[in-house]
């Protein structure tokens, strides 16, 4: 196949998925290498951008998928009367946020950093597949330990947490981390004194 049918079956292969799809698939399926492969799909992703088609070519970390343009979302929610998904609340941007800097954590972590009980809001996040479970911590009581998804990456137009924009200014709050037993150390090392937390937030 000549470049230009290579990019066709390529734009197939995509439309067909309806989800995302890793680049060793497409890569086997039409018989190139992983550079070749990259540059077809770079140049679909151009041509949608330039020409500023009512798609769009989505890369995320090694997938990549078709997705319908934002410009359009309106219009596209109008046609299926899709009701437009609610914002995410002031709370729940700064868990995702600590979540996204500083995973995995616990739920400890992000409530100290915090200073308020983020149970309801992590539940949130949960079912809005922004973040996920990602295993426990190996100390007594072995706590969740959470992380962003690929959901959060398209979310937010990021290609991978690389991308992420300089690290908010979280104070001395957010220079905390995981020690080895899984408390909770401070700057200097030393064990942090968690904050009381009150009520659970509700009504995110």
């Amino acid at each position: 196949m000549d470049m230009k049918e290579i990019e066709s079956a390529a734009e197939g292969i995509l439309f067909a998925s309806g989800e995302p799809i890793h680049i060793e698939r497409i890569c086997i399926a039409l018989e190139i290498d992983r550079p070749a492969a990259e540059r077809v799909l770079q140049n679909l992703m151009d041509h949608y951008a330039y020409d500023r088609r009512g798609v769009r070519l989505l890369h995320v970390e090694d997938t990549w998928q078709l997705c319908s343009a934002p410009d359009y979302a309106d219009v596209i929610r109008r046609a299926f009367e899709i009701r437009k998904p609610a914002k995410l609340s002031q709370p729940a941007l700064e868990v995702l946020t600590i979540i996204a800097y500083y995973q995995p954590v616990t739920r400890a972590y992000v409530d100290q950093i915090r200073g308020v009980d983020s149970s309801y809001t992590v539940g949130l996040l949960l079912d809005r597949k922004l973040i996920e479970e990602c295993g426990r911590l190996q100390v007594p009581g072995r706590p969740r330990l959470y992380r962003t998804t690929k959901n959060f990456l398209r979310a937010f137009h990021l290609h991978s947490l690389e991308d992420l924009p300089e690290l908010p200014d979280f104070g001395s709050a957010g220079q905390m981390r995981l020690g080895d037993n899984g408390e909770i150390v401070g700057p200097d090392g030393e064990p942090h004194q968690a904050a009381e937390s009150g009520e659970p937030e509700n009504g995110e």
